[in-house]
């Protein structure tokens, strides 16, 4: 349940910070920030959602799964092929991920 959390989570955190892109970056109307703030909301409310008793781990291991959201969002929304490097590194990140999620935790 843990990884569909992570993924929403990272879809609406996304989202959100790419309204604020568009606005500022692009040019887009400043409406763009109102679904925008709504997603960041709702990605720091999937955020609780998830079982743990630290909110730093939470988080540690949330990173993995948004650099891996973050890259197909590159691909799929922005038209931007993802490179060898770009691949190796959220492998990395994936493989710290499960660490964090897998291993058993002293507290």
């Amino acid at each position: 349940m843990s990884l569909i959390i992570y993924t929403l989570a990272a879809f609406v955190e996304i989202a959100g910070c790419f309204s604020f892109w568009a606005w500022l970056r692009e040019g887009r109307s400043p409406f763009w920030l109102f679904p925008g703030c709504a997603s960041l909301v709702a990605f720091a409310w999937l955020l609780t959602l998830i079982n743990t008793n630290a909110a730093g781990r939470s988080y540690a291991a949330y990173g993995g799964i948004y650099i891996a959201v973050a890259l197909f969002w590159l691909w799929s929304v922005e038209g931007v092929q993802p490179d060898r490097a770009d691949y190796i590194g959220v492998a990395l990140c994936l493989a710290g991920t499960a660490v964090i999620l897998l291993s058993p935790h002293n507290t």
